[in-house]
């Protein structure tokens, strides 16, 4: 499992690649990207390499919607596969942010 960050557009945006398993394993390392940086900035969570979500990656991208602002742009998961995004449309997380 693995986590990556870019930042984009001067640190107004960072997009975050996922691989393997996006589970609990992964908290740490995920809130260590986006902790210093200021409310406002935009993230992109790129699901392509991820075959795998639990609920509790569900709580993560809660947290990090709320330290990026709440908003529903605040947010955008990208290149999920079709279970995923299954599992994001029951929890109507396309409702709270976008999901490409």
């Amino acid at each position: 499992m693995s986590v990556t960050a870019q930042a984009l557009e001067n640190g107004k945006m960072m997009k975050i690649q996922i691989s393997d398993r996006f589970d609990f394993n992964i908290h740490k390392d995920l809130r260590n990207i986006y902790k210093d940086n200021q409310p406002g900035c935009q993230y992109i969570i790129d699901l392509k390499e991820a075959s795998y979500m639990d609920s509790s990656a569900l709580g993560m991208l809660l947290q990090l919607r709320e330290h990026a602002g709440g908003s529903k742009d605040a947010v955008k998961i990208t290149n999920a596969d079709q279970n995923i995004k299954e599992i994001l449309r029951i929890a109507n997380f396309d409702k709270l942010m976008t999901v490409e």
